[in-house]
C-alpha cells in the first residue's frame, strides 16, 4: 500500500519533478531508518515512508525509460515507413502498430518511437509482425481527455511508446518481409496466427470471443456483443484474468496428472503431482505470452505461479500476502498500471474474495469435503453466487468511476455464465491449443463455439431486462480514494476495528452525493458543445461530429438521451435560444453565448457572462464577458467544462487536470480571463 501510494503521488502531481527526487528521498529515509533502528514505531514509520519513496522513484524511472517524442500537430499526407509490431482487426478494418519509423519532413529526433494507424477494408490483411512497410497517412498527436477528469488517452499512449495516431490513405506497400527476429515479434506473430485460425473456424462474434479468450485479441468483437456483455455484468469474461488463467492452469494440471496416473510405474515411484504443477506453470507462462501480458493476466500468472510453487514445496499459498506480492511486482515493473482500470478492478476483486473466504473458512466449512454430491452441487452454485456478489460489490466503485454505470443483475448472469465458461468453453479452448500443431483445432473450436453461443444468449437476455444497469454521474477522485481506503482497511485487518473502514464508504457516498456534473462541455477543437439541461437529455450543438465525445459526456452526466440545439427558436423552457449566428443559454443567473458565426460575436460580447467561440477573439475587443474561451484557448487547454453558479462561472480544463507532464503537449500558457 505504501509503495502504491508513492506511485499514486507521482501521477497526482501537476508538474514533472527532477529525476533524482525520488531516489534522494529514499536515501534520506534510509539514513533515518538507520538512526532509529532501535525505536520500533519510528523505524516502522521510516519503512513505510521508504516504500512510498521507492514507489515514487519507480514511477519516475519508468517514465524516463519510455519517454519518446510526440507528434505535435496534425501531419497530412506524410509518407510513413516502419516495421510492423502488431496488426489487429478493428471494426471494418484493421489497426497496425509501427516502430523504427521514418516520417517524411520530420527530423529523427522528433520522430515518435511508435505510431498506430487505421487501415480500411482488407488493406494490410497479409501483413505480419516484422514486415517493413511504407504508406501515406495522416498523423495526429495523442488525444487528451474528452472532458476534464475523464480518461487520459494520451498518458496510456505515452507508456505504450505511441507518439501519434492516424489513418492510412489506401494500403501499405511491403518493402521487406520480416523474419520475426526476436522472441517478442515471434510471439506476436504466433498470437495473431492463432487468432486468425480461430476466426476462420468460427465466424462472427463466436470467433471474435474465442480469440479474446485464447489470445486476448478483442478488436473483432462487435459493439452490440460488447454492450450486451457489459450490461449483463459479464465483461470480465472477455478479459483474460484470474478466472481464465486459473482454469487453464487447473485443467492442464488435471490432464497431465491424470495421464501420468494411468502409468503405474510412473505414478507409484515419482511425484506426478509436482510434475503436473511444473507443466501447468509452463502452460500458464505460455498463456501469458499469447495473451499479450495485460495487467490482469500478469497478476493472475504471478498468483497461479506462486500457488503451483507452493504445490512443489508442499505448502499452501492463497492469501492476502500473495496478492500483496503480485501487486508489488506489477507496480515495480509497470507503475503506470496503478491508474488503469484493469489493475484496479482485478485487485479489488481478488482482495475482497480472499478476505471474505478467509472469514468463511474460519467459521468452518470443512463439512463440505465429506458432503454428498447433491450438497456439493448446491454448495458450488451458492459459491458462484457469493463469489459474484462479493466481486461485484468490491468492483462497483471502480466501475462507477471509470464507466459511469452499475450492473444490477450481474450475480444472476454469472450463475449461468461462469460454470459454462469453466466447464465447457475453457476446456475446449485448451484442447484447441493442443490440437493446433496438427491442424485439427476445428474439432475443439466447434463445440467451444456452442458454449460461446450460450454465453451470448445469457448476455443478451439479462441485458434486455428492465433496469439492467444504473447510470452513475461522474464520481470525484476523492470519493474513489475514500472507497479504496475504506475497503483496504476493512479487508486487511482481522480485529473488530476493521469495521472502521465503513466510515470510508460513508465519506465516499457523501462526496458523490454533493458532486455535480458540469453544465456545459466543449471539445478540444470547439466543433462540439454540450449542455446538461437537467431534463434527462444532453443538448448538443451537432449530432454529426464528435459522437465519441458526446457519448462520454452523456455517460458522465448520467442522462438518458441526446438532443440537438434548435436551429431556430428555443428549448429547455426558453433557457436555450438559437439563431443562425449562435446560441444563448441562461442558467443560475449566468448567460453563456456560443458564437457560431463571427458576425454575431460582438453582440454576444455585450450580453454574455461567458463567451465560447470557435474563432479567435481578442480580449481587448471583447472585455465584457468574465469568461472568454476561443479557438486558441481550446488549442492550449484541451477539452473544457463550465459550471454555472449564482456567484459566477467555474471553468475546468483538461490541461489543468493533467498538469505539465511528459505525456502532455505544452502549447503555451493559458490566456488570462478563463477563471472563476
Amino acid at each position: 500500500m505504501a509503495f502504491a501510494s508513492g506511485v499514486g503521488g507521482y501521477f497526482a502531481l501537476s508538474f514533472e519533478p527532477p529525476l533524482w527526487y525520488g531516489a534522494a528521498v529514499l536515501a534520506a529515509v534510509a539514513v533515518l531508518a538507520w538512526c532509529f533502528r532501535r525505536h520500533g514505531l519510528a523505524l516502522l514509520l521510516c519503512l513505510v515512508a521508504g516504500c512510498a519513496a521507492a514507489g515514487f522513484a519507480a514511477a519516475q524511472i519508468r517514465t524516463a525509460t519510455v519517454a519518446a517524442p510526440l507528434i505535435e500537430k496534425t501531419l497530412k499526407g506524410r509518407l510513413v515507413t516502419g516495421e510492423v509490431v502488431a496488426l489487429e482487426p478493428r471494426g471494418k478494418g484493421r489497426r497496425v502498430l509501427l516502430q523504427d519509423l521514418e516520417i517524411a519532413g520530420l527530423a529523427a529526433d522528433a520522430t515518435p518511437a511508435r505510431v498506430r494507424l487505421s487501415l480500411v477494408g482488407d488493406n494490410g490483411r497479409d501483413l505480419r509482425p516484422g514486415d517493413r512497410v511504407t504508406l501515406r497517412a495522416e498523423l495526429r498527436p495523442p488525444p487528451g481527455p474528452v472532458a476534464p477528469g475523464a480518461f487520459d488517452f494520451g498518458r496510456r499512449a505515452f507508456f505504450q511508446r505511441i507518439g501519434g495516431f492516424g489513418f492510412a490513405f489506401g494500403g501499405p506497400t511491403l518493402l521487406q518481409t520480416g523474419a520475426q527476429n526476436g522472441f517478442a515479434l515471434w510471439l506476436t506473430d504466433l498470437r495473431q496466427s492463432i487468432a486468425a485460425r480461430v476466426r476462420a473456424a468460427l465466424p462472427g462474434d463466436r470467433g471474435a470471443i474465442a480469440a479474446a479468450l485464447m489470445v486476448g485479441e478483442r478488436g473483432a468483437i462487435s459493439e452490440a456483443a460488447l454492450e450486451a456483455m457489459r450490461d449483463a455484468g459479464l465483461a470480465h469474461l472477455l478479459a483474460i484474468s484470474g478466472l481464465h488463467m486459473g482454469l487453464a492452469a487447473g485443467w492442464l494440471f488435471l490432464l497431465v496428472r491424470g495421464f501420468l496416473a494411468l502409468i503405474p510405474r510412473i505414478a507409484l515411484y515419482h511425484p506426478i503431482k509436482k510434475w503436473a504443477a511444473l507443466a501447468a506453470a509452463a502452460g500458464a507462462l505460455l498463456y501469458l505470452g499469447l495473451a499479450g501480458a495485460p495487467i490482469p493476466t500478469i497478476r493472475a500468472f504471478i498468483m497461479v505461479a506462486t500457488v503451483l510453487t507452493a504445490v512443489l514445496l508442499d505448502r499452501r499459498a492463497l492469501s492476502l500476502r500473495l496478492v500483496a506480492w503480485a501487486a508489488l511486482l506489477v507496480l515495480l515493473i509497470l507503475p503506470e498500471s496503478l491508474v488503469s482500470v484493469s489493475f484496479q478492478l482485478s485487485f479489488a476483486a481478488v482482495v475482497a474474495l480472499i478476505a471474505a473466504y478467509e472469514r468463511l473458512a474460519f467459521r468452518g466449512w470443512s463439512w463440505a469435503a465429506e458432503a454428498a454430491w447433491p450438497a456439493r452441487i448446491g454448495l458450488y452454485i451458492g459459491s458462484v453466487a457469493v463469489t459474484s456478489l462479493i466481486a461485484s460489490l468490491a468492483t462497483a466503485p471502480f466501475a462507477a468511476y471509470h464507466f459511469n454505470r452499475l450492473v444490477l443483475y450481474g450475480v444472476l448472469a454469472n450463475l449461468l455464465a461462469v460454470p459454462l465458461t469453466a466447464f465447457w468453453i475453457m476446456p475446449w479452448a485448451l484442447v484447441a491449443f493442443l490440437l493446433m500443431p496438427f491442424g485439427l483445432e476445428d474439432l475443439a473450436l466447434v463445440p467451444m463455439g456452442w458454449g460461446i453461443d450460450g454465453l451470448l444468449i445469457v448476455a443478451a437476455e439479462v441485458a434486455s431486462w428492465p433496469g439492467a444497469f444504473w447510470a452513475i454521474k461522474a464520481m470525484p477522485l476523492s470519493a474513489l480514494l475514500a472507497f479504496t481506503l475504506g475497503g483496504l482497511w476493512l479487508t486487511i485487518w482481522q480485529r473488530p476495528w476493521r469495521f472502521a473502514g465503513l466510515a470510508g464508504f460513508a465519506v465516499a457516498i457523501l462526496l458523490c452525493a454533493f458532486s455535480r456534473p458540469p453544465d456545459i462541455w466543449v471539445n478540444d477543437d470547439g466543433r462540439l458543445y454540450g449542455i446538461g439541461g437537467g431534463d434527462g437529455r444532453l443538448y448538443l450543438s451537432s449530432r454529426r461530429v464528435g459522437r465519441f465525445e458526446a457519448g462520454i459526456w452523456q455517460r458522465r452526466a448520467a442522462v438518458e438521451s441526446q438532443a440537438a440545439f434548435p436551429a431556430e427558436g428555443s428549448a429547455l423552457a426558453g433557457r436555450l435560444r438559437c439563431d443562425a449566428l449562435g446560441c444563448l443559454y441562461r442558467h443560475a443567473g449566468q448567460i453563456v453565448a456560443f458564437a457560431i458565426d463571427p458576425r454575431g460575436l460582438w453582440e454576444d460580447c455585450a450580453a454574455a457572462t461567458a463567451l465560447i467561440s470557435r474563432e479567435p477573439v481578442h480580449r481587448r475587443d471583447c472585455p465584457e464577458p468574465a469568461v472568454l474561451i476561443d479557438r486558441f484557448d481550446l488549442w492550449r487547454n484541451g477539452a473544457t467544462s463550465l459550471t454555472l453558479n449564482p456567484a459566477g462561472v467555474t471553468v475546468r480544463t483538461a490541461r489543468e487536470e493533467r498538469g505539465e507532464r511528459p505525456w502532455v503537449l505544452q502549447r503555451g500558457w493559458p490566456r488570462g480571463g478563463a477563471a472563476d
